[in-house]
């Protein structure tokens, strides 16, 4: 049978159940959000007369938290358009309306009893055949399903998200040894396609996978905290991204979880796991009791390790002395090694070195890993059994780069082994026997696919979606081209695709060299061409510090060639005799957007953040950006619409520095456009879904496009609109009066220059006055202040 979704019901109105609500609407489902209705009036409520039979009183509960949920930062949706795909009610009054969903998703409280309640309430009006699941995170999934007809547990597991649901990429699907197979595999697919999940088949095993590793990690951190006498601090610093880590770490990554969350699971493994061999490591440190005791719960409680103060000098955050209880300023930790490391830009190289070093840090790093691999390989079969489930989970569900047993193998299994033995310390059996066999890794790339070791047949077999996706490191084998920024790799049926390599992933000169090569190749070799990277952000722009370094010596001879070079760039991404996509994800910013608003199509992440940011700096886009709105702005001129409507919205995508919060937001600011460009939600897919968009070109017959010289602008008429509007601006104080000035320079480009009247003009007649526009404001003194800003705290100053 072929299931469609169209309509889910989701009951439990907490923070993840709202949530969940909220990223099932962002991927256009409707959704019927239920919860219990109060038992007693709130004082607002008895002000108003009303009673506990109105509906607004009846509803209170899950609108209060929908509404909690939706002013939430980061936002759980998409765009705020699709909050109307979510419809309220409460469980006395509306679980009749779930016999027309298709999937019932249950996020009650945490007690078995409760769900069991609700689950008896569902049978009464669920069809067969609807899909019923429930998010606990702990509970054992086959006592859930206990007592229910036939047909409620053939469809039913659990699907476990992890808040926030739109961000954090893991889904574990858990069956009992009812479930009918086929609901698996629906599940693991659909998650995986339309709500952009890494979905993860989970034993159901205390805590499954996931919070089983990660809340070990957790708590050995803390136990090797106390041992080597560290803080909070120095803690956070070692274990966050210098390691590959998320930028909350290990007590910030608590404060948001929540302590009390972290409590309950590390003690549901120590009731629950009487022959886990690490079971000493979920006891529970007194000062872990002493935050739970004083209610300082993290985020949820306005306090945790970390306590948000205002002080005169604005918000300041403290961390908590687990010595004495009491809060004190903010620390920056130094260790010798992370010093050493940080300018090291390849994680795996920096991992290896942080490993092998010798001072605390160092010490830190082989004790908690000494614990984590032992601890990992006895997990195996017990939670998974095949090992890539591991790392799949703790990648998606922690934020790790590289996941558990790819850090082994990093490190060097036989090397660790050795060592961990000299400590005492065991690893399972079945990695022993690995060795004994010769076979030293657990994984290996091969002919472009990843293979993975098998516990059970004790060989190698290829990792699942070897075929669906592409992953561009797998692929060393088919390296086209290379210089030392940037790699152009084959990834077959004629398609290439260029990665780069720098910091931030910004563009200087080698990515240029890099773009135009590609270009060159893929015109006279292959048949289309991929903009693409695996980096943690596609980029984040021009290279600030070229720019800077040209303008403060005055080299503007060099400077004018360095932003020809970029527009011609650009330009030939729009004019090769090939398509061209580009597949932005994450950060997108000034220069990787002018890339995008250049390309025959861009393949978008559903996280992709993309926006044209460069009068925060001082500049107006000088890559091909502010000629490429003023195009689109054109286009949109339509008979019966004022004419500077479009012009305007254009202006203020750019004079605001507006930054889409997601993919489909960029659909709304006009950088991508619909019906053209498309949206993947799952970014492991983000290439394949490119090279399927640029085949689909190729196939119906690729026809390079001729320049622009068609381009309508509205010369002084318009330009003095926008130039009053920047006036008032800078009269009301919102604006400063550099802001006004590259504000001004923007309205003349996008306006067409000094004209009296409109008039038609060609492409390169608008890149000319882009650059000199650019080139004027990098002299600029304030200009320079903000891009040495920008250099030295990764922000840039308002003045």
């Amino acid at each position: 049978m072929k299931r469609h979704i169209h309509k889910v019901a989701v009951l439990g109105s907490g923070v993840m159940g709202s949530r969940i609500a909220a990223h099932f609407a962002g991927i256009g489902v409707q959704v019927l959000l239920l919860d219990i209705a109060p038992k007693e009036l709130n004082d607002a409520e008895k002000a108003k007369g009303l009673s506990l039979e109105s509906k607004a009183v009846r509803n209170r509960i899950v609108n209060d938290a929908l509404q909690s949920t939706l002013k939430s930062n980061p936002s759980p949706v998409y765009t705020k358009e699709v909050v109307k795909l979510i419809r309220t009610g409460n469980f006395t009054d509306d679980m009749s309306q779930i016999a027309n969903v298709d999937w019932i998703i249950e996020v009650v409280v945490e007690n078995l009893d409760v769900k069991k309640s609700v689950f008896e309430q569902v049978e009464k009006f669920r069809k067969p055949g609807t899909l019923i699941t429930s998010n606990t995170s702990g509970i054992p999934i086959h006592l859930m399903a206990e007592g229910r007809s036939e047909d409620f547990q053939k469809h039913f597991c659990g699907t476990h998200f992890f808040n926030p649901p739109r961000y954090l990429r893991l889904l574990e699907i858990i069956p009992t040894p009812h479930t009918d197979p086929a609901i698996i595999s629906f599940l693991m697919e659909y998650g995986d396609l339309y709500l952009g999940k890494t979905t993860v088949f989970c034993k159901d095993t205390p805590a499954f996978i996931a919070n089983r590793v990660g809340v070990f990690s957790i708590m050995a951190i803390f136990h090797i905290m106390q041992e080597m006498d560290l803080n909070i601090d120095e803690v956070d610093t070692l274990t966050g991204p210098v390691i590959g880590r998320p930028k909350s770490a290990t007590f910030r990554t608590a404060d948001v979880v929540g302590i009390d969350t972290l409590l309950k699971v590390a003690k549901g493994v120590k009731e629950n796991c009487p022959d886990d061999e690490a079971i000493d490591i979920f006891v529970i440190p007194p000062f872990l009791e002493k935050v739970v005791e004083n209610k300082w719960l993290g985020d949820k409680t306005g306090q945790g390790f970390y306590k948000k103060t205002k002080g005169e000098g604005g918000k300041e955050i403290l961390t908590l002395n687990l010595k004495t209880m009491e809060y004190g300023p903010k620390q920056r930790p130094k260790f010798a090694s992370l010093e050493a490391a940080k300018p090291v830009e390849d994680l795996k190289q920096r991992l290896r070195m942080l490993a092998a070093a010798t001072d605390k840090a160092g010490q830190f790093y082989q004790q908690f890993h000494t614990l984590l691999f032992a601890y990992i390989s006895n997990r195996l079969p017990e939670i998974a059994d095949d090992l890539y489930k591991v790392d799949d989970a703790m990648k998606a569900g922690f934020g790790w780069e590289i996941g558990a047993f790819e850090t082994w193998d990093l490190l060097g299994v036989e090397k660790t082994v050795q060592a961990m033995s000299e400590k005492g310390i065991k690893v399972a059996k079945w990695v022993q026997e690995m060795l004994a066999k010769g076979i030293k890794h657990f994984y290996k790339v091969e002919n472009g696919k990843k293979y993975y070791y098998d516990i059970t047949t004790q060989d190698y077999k290829v990792l699942p979606g070897a075929d669906t996706f592409v992953i561009l490191e797998n692929l060393s084998g088919n390296v086209v081209w290379k210089n030392s920024a940037c790699t152009l790799y084959d990834i077959g049926d004629g398609i290439v695709t260029l990665d780069w390599k720098t910091k931030m992933n910004t563009i200087g000169g080698e990515v240029l060299e890099g773009v135009n090569k590609a270009i060159d190749r893929a015109e006279k070799d292959f048949r289309g061409l991929i903009l693409a990277n695996e980096g943690a952000n596609f980029s984040a722009g021009a290279n600030v510090g070229m720019i800077f370094m040209l303008a403060a010596e005055q080299e503007y001879d060099e400077l004018d060639m360095a932003v020809r070079l970029f527009q011609k760039t650009t330009m030939r991404l729009r004019y090769s005799s090939i398509p061209t996509i580009v597949a932005p994800h994450a950060l997108t910013l000034g220069g990787g957007c002018e890339m995008c608003l250049h390309a025959d199509k861009v393949q978008a992440a559903a996280e992709s953040y993309i926006g044209l940011v460069e009068l925060g700096v001082g500049l107006i886009p000088g890559g091909g950006g502010t000629k490429e709105m003023t195009v689109r702005a054109s286009d949109e001129f339509k008979e019966g619409r004022i004419e500077e409507e479009p012009l305007k919205d254009r202006f203020m995508a750019i004079a605001m520095a507006k930054v889409s919060t997601s993919g489909k937001e960029a659909f709304d600011l006009g950088i991508l456009r619909a019906g053209h460009d498309e949206i993947t939600m799952n970014q492991s897919r983000l290439i394949a879904d490119a090279k399927r968009s640029v085949l689909q070109i190729a196939e119906e017959g690729y026809t390079r496009p001729i320049e622009r010289k068609d381009i309508k602008v509205l010369g002084r008429g318009a330009l003095g609109m926008l130039l009053t509007g920047i006036h008032s601006m800078r009269f009301g104080n919102y604006i400063s009066d550099h802001d006004s000035k590259i504000a001004g320079k923007l309205a003349y480009v996008m306006c067409g220059g000094d004209l009296t009247e409109a008039s038609v003009v060609s492409e390169q007649y608008l890149l000319d006055l882009e650059r000199e526009a650019f080139l004027s404001l990098a002299g600029e003194r304030k200009t320079l202040e903000r891009l040495q800003s920008v250099i030295k705290t990764g922000k840039p100053i308002r003045n």
